[in-house]
């Protein structure tokens, strides 16, 4: 069993910067391929970003409204996953979610919320104009 936490989330004005972190019980946190969505008042999770496997040859993928401002990264020492969000703006507003994927071969990405197998209890980002 894995458990995720987020923590990071706050309130700030448009132009602003945050980063969220995201810490795991699991003992093989390198083995897992962890992802990014956001939620807003009850709708589906969209994805924002993921990673894949492994260390600093990780592979990443952003969405579109988010790429060029949004970092993700992992540090397997620390069990955590890092969200670094620059330049936010109003629409970034949401509950952030991070989840874990096991089972999986090195450079996957998984974009699809329905193929996580480990969710966090999120943290809200709120960005106010």
């Amino acid at each position: 069993q894995v458990r995720l936490v987020e923590s990071g989330g706050g309130l700030v004005q448009a132009g602003d910067s945050l980063r969220l972190s995201c810490t795991s019980s699991g003992r093989t946190f390198s083995g897992y391929a962890m992802g990014w969505f956001r939620q807003n008042d009850g709708k589906e999770r969209d994805f924002v970003a993921a990673i894949s496997r492994g260390g600093a040859s990780a592979s990443t993928r952003y969405a579109d409204s988010v790429q060029g401002r949004f970092t993700i990264s992992r540090d397997n020492n620390r069990n955590t996953v890092y969200l670094e969000m620059n330049n936010l703006k109003p629409e970034d507003t949401g509950v952030y979610y991070c989840a874990a994927k096991g089972g999986v071969v090195f450079a996957t990405i998984i974009t699809d919320s329905e193929r996580y197998d480990y969710w966090g209890q999120g943290t809200q980002v709120t960005v106010s104009s």
